[in-house]
């Protein structure tokens, strides 16, 4: 025969057990209710030191297909590298806050400008900067001539720009846009004058 003690301490044992079950099974089923909030992906970037400076950033809108100047003050370090990267983050905030005029998907960023000489620059975009891009001629051309032409127009003596995606080349940005060559800096000045709407 069985102990007393021994049965109730077995008694007492087995009940704490089914109450953490039923007490973990009511947390699972909590936890699967609340819905998940968004996280912003982007890598968050280092404060920029340096002055702030006045620029002009070009800025797509899709409602009318247009490129808009915009001026801007914004910190800019010194290096010219640094200062070509804060100038297209600077366009990519407009961009991915929610009343952007040209929507960008979530965790889109600039990885790196590199500026080699004599006027090249290369610009490194995160993958989900492309892969979360919408497809079209327009969108992607807006895109593309925004960013050269904020860079080209506040960085002097660039002549020709290569835009790479985490450090690849690709030959579109989302099946259109072509990434797969370098792009001539004087045309696509052209191509935002004539995408800016009349005045």
């Amino acid at each position: 025969m069985i102990p007393r003690h021994l049965l109730i301490g077995m008694t007492v044992l087995l009940a704490a057990a089914l109450g953490l079950s039923l007490y973990a099974w009511h947390m699972r089923s909590t936890v699967a209710s609340v819905p998940i909030a968004s996280t912003d992906t982007r890598p968050l970037a280092p404060p920029v030191a340096g002055p702030t400076e006045r620029v002009t950033l070009y800025v797509a809108y899709d409602a009318d297909g247009s490129l808009r100047a915009q001026p801007a003050l914004i910190p800019l370090p010194s290096g010219r590298q640094q200062r070509a990267e804060e100038l297209l983050r600077a366009v990519l905030s407009i961009y991915l806050d929610k009343s952007s005029p040209h929507v960008l998907g979530s965790g889109a960023d600039v990885r790196t400008v590199f500026l080699v000489d004599p006027g090249v620059a290369v610009i490194d975009l995160n993958s989900a900067f492309a892969d979360t891009h919408r497809s079209g001629v327009l969108v992607e051309e807006l895109t593309v001539a925004s960013l050269i032409h904020t860079i080209s127009a506040n960085t002097p003596g660039i002549l020709k720009v290569k835009i790479l995606v985490d450090g690849k080349e690709r030959e579109t940005l989302a099946g259109h846009a072509d990434l797969s060559s370098f792009y001539d800096v004087t045309a696509v000045n052209q191509l935002a004058t004539q995408l800016q709407p009349a005045q």
